[in-house]
């Protein structure tokens, strides 16, 4: 086959990539106990047999801040066996490496120290279960850094300001920027975006050569106003994110349509929570890079224990009710034949892989809302002993909580709409606000705003707390249809509202109804910085103040929880003492890097529409989407000479693009077929632009 040629040549980066390996979790558990390991070691030969140039990992290598000797032997044990050996590195490192890996005091990549033998090199960052402890900030990555394992990077020792600076890897004509951020409390990194104290630097020369890879490991989905990290806040200019701590296996890159760059969320590998979330099946990906196209191939694992779960909702059985006799045991009768479907199906899907373990997880969730009362679960778990991995806890009873309300009328109240939750998922604000007004009647349209001017200013009160964006709107398309009615001499109430409607319907879908929003906007801003005020919820300022930067005394540790959203022990901010910014002594030859302190960029900027972004030149992104394993690749058996034109060791910090700036592209084959593996992937069979 020539697909050894069109797949990986030396101009083709490939990596591994996986987040949340969770090493060590239930490690004393009889049955569960050598899960992650068994795992940990397939992701690890999985990187080896496909010949990848290096690991990528994002976050949460570890379960436990503090691991176990057992844990910390058998991961240093697969490392060496899998990440040590003769094969040559074929790609070079061109950046400062004393910034790039500020936590050892071997600052350089492994594969380049003269005392070890590196065959795959392993870069990854801190997760909130393995972050940063005690007062010389370490942590267990940085155990594994000191031994020469793997390459630490993304930990940020301030806690004022954050300067991201990216590892710049050349192989062949390919330029690769390999962007990192460790885990930071979500509330404290959500308000340094606000208050545009996150740099993203980048290099000064051939910006739109590089492909920028960024890996994070925050809150993806909303917990609270400022408890995750939207995607808006991330710069424009990155190519791909791959999104740690999330544990849902959503590894088919998606496209935000207002950034225009895509994410990748390869979940965890082993399930730490009965929650429909974990029992998707896990995925790691093989992504390859060359120029500024990618491929991404998930690949199935095979040594994941099974997880299957159900929801029963009692109330909406046919053949009994909460008054029918021995309802209870009718009720304990349902649960076991559906506990015994869901071990059958576990069984056939297992039938040919020998690596699967053999008994799965499975959970059910019964509502018992309605009257009906519930069994012993430890009585019923005991059926079901010898064939499940958590026997303990196969039940689940919850009961919903009906939402109280004022009630005047018992007789025609609809209880089917208090008890309705409804999804608005996906919808953004300024799409629930033309929705509102287009389904309502004409005599509460909208007169002298037009919707979009009312949703965005909606939004910019919502997502970003500016309180004072509707009145300044309102003020300012006053004060502009005031104007335009003296100038129009129009003085009778009938002309007044002819006028004022045409106006409106002048404005609407074009540049100066953009122009008219961005003024209010910024009046909005202004207003609110020239009275000292600060983005934040009102509601949740006390919980803020206990993670306040400010002061003499370190900021207090969060607890940590009993869930993969829980922090970890300890802070983050107490490390060496020196900051991002600080000069760092250069080491192995490497010349020293200088920071170019350019304009920084407006976290407004973040939220602005796509339409006013501007145009991008389509390159080609495809998307792998099949579960069939790669085919065995040989590598280049010497490395590619560094190029003299990329040695430039001066960043800039981001700011926007000029409208003739080109840019990465989008188009992708998200094809089930098996035929795409003998194809180029790096040649879709549609082009479509970005827009």
């Amino acid at each position: 086959m020539s697909s050894e040629n069109t797949l990986d040549d030396e101009d083709t980066f490939k990596i591994l990539i996986a987040t949340d390996i969770h090493l060590g979790y239930l490690e004393k558990d009889a049955i569960r106990g050598n899960d992650s390991f068994n795992t940990l070691d397939e992701i690890l030969k999985c990187a080896k047999t496909n010949q990848v140039d290096f690991i990528l990992l994002g976050g949460d290598l570890f379960h436990e801040n503090k691991p176990s000797r057992r844990c910390l032997h058998s991961c240093i044990t697969m490392l060496r066996r899998y990440c040590m050996g003769d094969t040559p590195i074929n790609f070079n490192i061109l950046s400062d490496q004393t910034v790039n890996f500020n936590t050892t005091q071997f600052p350089w990549v492994n594969y380049q120290d003269e005392n070890l033998n590196i065959s795959i090199p392993a870069f990854s960052i801190h997760g909130n279960h393995d972050d940063p402890t005690g007062a010389e900030g370490l942590c267990a990555l940085d155990l594994l850094s000191a031994s020469g394992l793997v390459n630490h990077f993304g930990h940020s020792q301030s806690v004022e300001r954050i300067e991201i600076s990216p590892i710049l890897m050349q192989k062949g004509n390919t330029k690769l920027a390999l962007f990192g951020l460790g885990s930071i409390p979500d509330e404290r990194l959500y308000r340094m975006f606000v208050n545009n104290q996150v740099t993203m630097l980048r290099p000064k020369e051939d910006q739109d050569e590089w492909f920028n890879l960024f890996t994070i490991h925050q809150n993806r989905s909303k917990h609270g106003p400022t408890n995750y990290i939207p995607e808006q806040f991330l710069d424009e200019f990155i190519d791909l994110v791959v999104w740690g701590h999330e544990h849902e296996c959503l590894i088919a890159p998606t496209r935000n349509e207002q950034q225009l760059f895509y994410v990748t969320q390869p979940g965890s590998s082993v399930a730490t929570s009965l929650s429909p979330g974990e029992a998707a099946k896990k995925h790691i990906g093989l992504l390859r890079v060359k120029g500024r196209k990618m491929n991404l191939q998930k690949i199935p694992l095979k040594t994941v224990r099974q997880f299957f779960i159900q929801d029963v909702v009692l109330d909406d059985q046919d053949h009994f009710t909460a008054d029918t006799p021995q309802v209870t045991k009718k009720v304990e009768d349902l649960c076991y034949a559906k506990v015994t479907e869901m071990l059958d199906e576990a069984e056939r899907e297992r039938l040919g892989c020998p690596l699967t373990p053999e008994k799965p997880l499975i959970r059910l969730r019964v509502d018992y809302t309605g009257g009906f009362d519930t069994f012993n679960t430890s009585r019923f778990s005991q059926k079901f002993v010898d064939r499940v991995a958590n026997p303990k806890d196969i039940i689940h009873f919850l009961r919903r909580r009906e939402q109280k309300g004022d009630i005047k009328d018992e007789v025609n109240v609809d209880y089917g709409k208090l008890l309705k939750n409804t999804a608005v998922e996906g919808l953004r604000v300024e799409d629930l606000v033309k929705q509102y007004f287009e389904a309502t009647e004409q005599t509460v349209q909208l007169s002298l705003l037009t919707e979009h001017g009312m949703g965005k200013a909606i939004q910019e009160f919502v997502d970003k707390d500016e309180k004072d964006a509707i009145e300044e709107l309102i003020t300012y398309q006053l004060e502009k249809t005031q104007r335009h009615l003296e100038a129009r001499g129009v003085i009778t109430e009938q002309d007044i509202d002819t006028e004022i409607q045409r106006f409106r319907d002048s404005k609407k879908n074009t540049t100066e109804e953009e122009n008219e929003i961005k003024e209010a906007i910024n009046r909005a801003k202004a207003h609110r910085l020239e009275h000292g005020n600060v983005p934040v919820d009102s509601d949740i300022s006390n919980e803020l103040a206990l993670d306040s930067d400010e002061g003499s005394a370190p900021f207090a540790p969060p607890t940590r929880g009993r869930g993969r959203g829980g922090r970890g022990r300890g802070g983050r901010g107490r490390g060496r003492g020196a900051t991002a910014s600080e000069p760092k002594p250069a080491g192995r030859g490497r010349a020293q890097k200088s920071s170019a302190t350019t304009q920084s960029r407006n976290i407004m900027q973040a939220f602005q529409a796509s339409s006013q972004r501007s145009s991008r030149t389509a390159d080609e992104v495809i998307i792998d989407d099949s579960d069939e394993d790669m085919p065995v690749m040989k590598k280049a058996t010497q490395p590619p000479p560094r190029s003299a034109s990329s040695s430039s060791s001066s960043f800039t910090k981001y700011s926007a693009p000029s409208p003739s700036q080109s840019a990465k592209g989008v188009a992708f084959d998200d094809s089930d077929d098996d035929d795409d593996d003998d194809e180029d992937p790096f040649k879709g069979r549609s082009n479509r632009s970005r827009r």
